[in-house]
């Protein structure tokens, strides 16, 4: 594989990334819940595809018409009957913080136990459009394209959403300030719980896309949720396009490594990368004071 290879691998790997980091944002940026259980989602969309593919032959990406519905749904409950109580009670930012994490961090811990349970812990995989693909004298598995080809559709959808509708403005309006927002008629409960549905139905467009291309096991949620969470901090919470420019360069810098060091030490490079962008800048590349 030639490094330009390589790089173009990174992007596809790097919009996954940022795919996800978008539902993130939303939770986090405008719902203000840190969801520790985030990457569960991920996980359970992962296995959905996997069992869907395997026992009665539906298309991953059709599926996505099921478990996008069915993880909006989960994610609006999770938020109407367990994170409606913390924002209620809560008198400052910061502990409505501690309380959130501390409850996604038990919620975290019981889907994958669940998982695990159902599942077993053994790694999974199946042949998804595995064979090669050639496109302009590169070479790339046609799984990895369709992929990428679809977190990009889903990605400017959602940046439609946000920019040219109502609702999308009343989210940036929300995450920007909650309090201006409300003075000028923003309904901050529903639009919160807008946002944290949304950001789950898209990390359960991720999970799918990841399941393609990638094995998983219950465990690999945790995962994501951390790169999850790098990507928006290296971005700038609430900023998309920072997501975005996070995804692409973590998914680069991954590769990069893959390719001239070692495989294994990917995560490594992915905190160090992290680390250097909050010494340079500590609200993010397009964070501002």
């Amino acid at each position: 594989m030639s490094l330009i290879e390589v790089v173009l691998s990174g992007v596809i790997l790097g919009g996954l990334y940022a795919l996800t980091a978008i539902g993130f944002n939303l939770q986090y940026g405008v719902a203000r819940i840190f969801n520790l259980a985030y990457g569960e989602f991920l996980m359970a969309a992962a296995f959905a595809a996997f069992w869907m593919f395997t026992l009665v032959q539906i298309n991953p990406i059709v599926g996505l018409l099921f478990s996008i519905p069915v993880a909006f749904g989960a994610n609006w409950l999770i938020y109407r009957y367990l994170m409606t109580p913390l924002v209620r009670r809560s008198r400052t930012r910061d502990e409505l913080d501690g309380d959130t994490i501390l409850a996604t961090f038990g919620l975290l811990f019981v889907l994958r136990g669940a998982a695990q349970l159902v599942f077993s812990a053994d790694n999974r995989y199946y042949d998804y459009l595995g064979h090669p693909l050639d496109i302009f004298g590169f070479t790339f598995a046609a799984n990895r394209v369709v992929a990428l080809g679809v977190a990009c559709f889903f990605g400017l959808a959602i940046w439609l959403w946000l920019t040219r509708t109502r609702w999308g403005a009343a989210m940036r309006a929300l995450a920007i300030d909650p309090t201006g927002a409300r003075l000028v008629g923003v309904d901050a409960n529903a639009m919160s719980a807008l946002a944290f549905a949304t950001g789950g139905g898209l990390v359960a467009i991720a999970g799918t896309l990841v399941s393609t291309f990638l094995s998983f096991n219950p465990s690999i949620g945790i995962e994501f949720t951390m790169k999850a969470l790098v990507v928006v901090m290296m971005g700038g919470v609430g900023n998309m396009a920072g997501a975005l420019v996070a995804g692409l360069m973590l998914g680069i810098a991954e590769v990069l490594c893959s390719y001239f060091v070692d495989s294994g030490l990917t995560l490594a490079v992915a905190y160090f990368l992290f680390l250097i962008v909050l010494l340079v800048r500590p609200r993010g590349l397009f964070g501002s004071p």
